[in-house]
């Protein structure tokens, strides 16, 4: 089953009374990335939502956005009067020392350190569990839609496979003249060469067969067909295996390169060219799969 790295999950409820959405977003990459934003009240819940995040989401580059439309439940600030007026008369008098009139002395000390208070409500038990059915929801939204990509992503990628497998037939429909163009070529050199008397017919008919056999291309041609068999069969498999996809494509390509070094022949450089460019296409499909 293919499963897109890319994925979005959005779901609207209600946390203590108010009007909470949850969010969660991803982009593909080789490993799980999780960025987290939410309200300073769930702070100490986090590494129990990271833990569920990685189950469920596995791979890919991810952001959870938590927010409420008016979070009464988050922070409440209050200011700390001793601190605000030992830092007014500390800095009236420097003012009036350095006769700095102007200085608009009330936003400067409320952002000195210590003068607000800041106070994080918690989440009770029944805010947590409200939480928790929210973000079920979300990250089944948001596998829904990894779900149908992958639908796009594997027909698309069946199809680049299917593709690569049919051309195995037409390099085979050039390899017989191949070897009888390498012969006649090398049959007219030696022809050409001056001492003819020194040539060892039987010698140069063992040369040759050692020299096309060198090119023989029939094994590579089972291992390609082999790889990409087992690509579609893993392809269709009950799990996701992104990664596992990515290992044989390698395998793939190795075999590809191996024909196109000995293909020796114009017309099936062609045609490797063609498979090789149906490759890449393939690899850049299978980096957005889980």
């Amino acid at each position: 089953m293919v499963r897109s790295m890319t994925g979005y999950g959005n779901v609207k409820g209600m946390i203590g009374g108010q009007n909470v959405t949850v969010e969660i977003r991803s982009l593909n990459s080789k490993f799980l990335e999780l960025n987290l934003r939410m309200p300073l009240q769930f702070r100490d819940r986090e590494l129990e939502l990271r833990a569920e995040l990685s189950k469920q989401l596995e791979r890919g580059k991810a952001d959870l956005n938590i927010s409420f439309d008016n979070n009464d439940l988050a922070k409440r600030s209050s200011v700390n009067k001793e601190i605000f007026n030992a830092y007014f008369e500390e800095l009236s008098a420097l003012g009036k020392e350095y006769h700095l009139s102007d200085v608009n002395l009330f936003d400067l000390i409320l952002r000195m350190p210590a003068v607000m208070n800041t106070e994080r409500s918690e989440v009770d038990e029944t805010q947590w569990k409200e939480m928790k059915l929210l973000l079920a929801q979300a990250i089944e939204r948001f596998n829904g839609f990894r779900d149908n990509e992958g639908v796009a992503l594997s027909k698309d990628i069946t199809e680049r496979v299917h593709t690569i497998l049919n051309n195995i037939p037409r390099l085979e429909a050039f390899e017989q003249v191949r070897v009888d163009n390498i012969r006649a070529r090398l049959d007219k050199a030696i022809s050409e060469m001056r001492d003819q008397a020194n040539i060892d017919r039987n010698r140069f008919e063992q040369e040759l067969i050692f020299y096309i056999e060198k090119l023989d291309i029939s094994e590579e041609k089972v291992r390609l067909k082999s790889h990409c068999d087992y690509f579609v069969q893993t392809l269709g498999g009950p799990e996701a295996n992104g990664k596992k996809l990515g290992f044989i494509t390698q395998e793939i390509g190795r075999e590809i390169n191996t024909i196109g070094a000995k293909a020796n022949d114009a017309a099936m450089q062609r045609i490797v060219v063609e498979m090789k460019d149906e490759l890449e296409k393939l690899k850049e499909q299978l980096a957005n799969v889980l």
